[in-house]
């Protein structure tokens, strides 16, 4: 979810959130299945018009709002793009966020033991993950070109958890440019503004 308002923060979008616990003991709210009938985060209403699924809906807020465009025109920097967000979707977000902040961080908070062994496990593909994002990220200040991309805005929130287990310090290791980008890009304001 934090995704889609980072991106409808970029483009200056007023919007309202409604916040929908997923995980819920008593389940899905009724009125969120008519929005997502898969019971997830985030859906989009824009006037009669309707939408879920973060990528469908950050690639819509940056095609029907204007404001800075958050998706290269150049063909080769928005396939990058693309790639960056797929390796996010798909390997980034489970190794970073389920594998390694949820089992070392947020079980801490709910007094219980993390899962060493699932910890362990997640460091490889952290590595891979960390390894790819800098080999294709380039020096601009951002990961790709020298404004925000969805690239940004998709690593962002994951980088946001990543970032508080005891694990980032050593995986990030010889990895200066996303350490850069990192203590620039999550002092930005629209981070704050989006913070859960």
């Amino acid at each position: 979810m934090r995704i889609a308002r980072l991106a409808l923060e970029e483009k200056r979008v007023d919007y309202v959130l409604r916040e929908v616990d997923v995980f819920a003991k008593t389940g899905v709210p009724q009125e969120h299945l008519t929005r997502h009938p898969f019971g997830r985060v985030p859906a989009l209403e824009h006037g009669d018009f309707r939408l879920y699924e973060t990528g469908a809906i950050v690639r819509y807020i940056d095609e029907e709002f204007s404001g800075c465009k958050l998706q290269p025109t150049i063909p080769r920097a928005r396939a990058k793009v693309n790639q960056i967000v797929g390796i996010m979707d798909a390997y980034a977000y489970r190794t970073l966020v389920w594998d390694l902040y949820v089992e070392r961080v947020v079980s801490a908070r709910e007094g219980r033991l993390p899962n060493e062994q699932k910890i362990g496990a997640a460091l490889p593909r952290a590595a891979v993950c960390l390894s790819e994002l800098a080999r294709l990220s380039d020096d601009h200040g951002f990961l790709i070109g020298e404004s925000v991309t969805l690239a940004d805005l998709y690593a962002a929130p994951i980088f946001a958890c990543f970032m508080q287990t005891p694990e980032a310090g050593p995986l990030m290791n010889g990895h200066e440019k996303l350490t850069f980008w990192w203590q620039r890009f999550s002092t930005r304001d629209n981070m704050s503004r989006t913070e859960p």
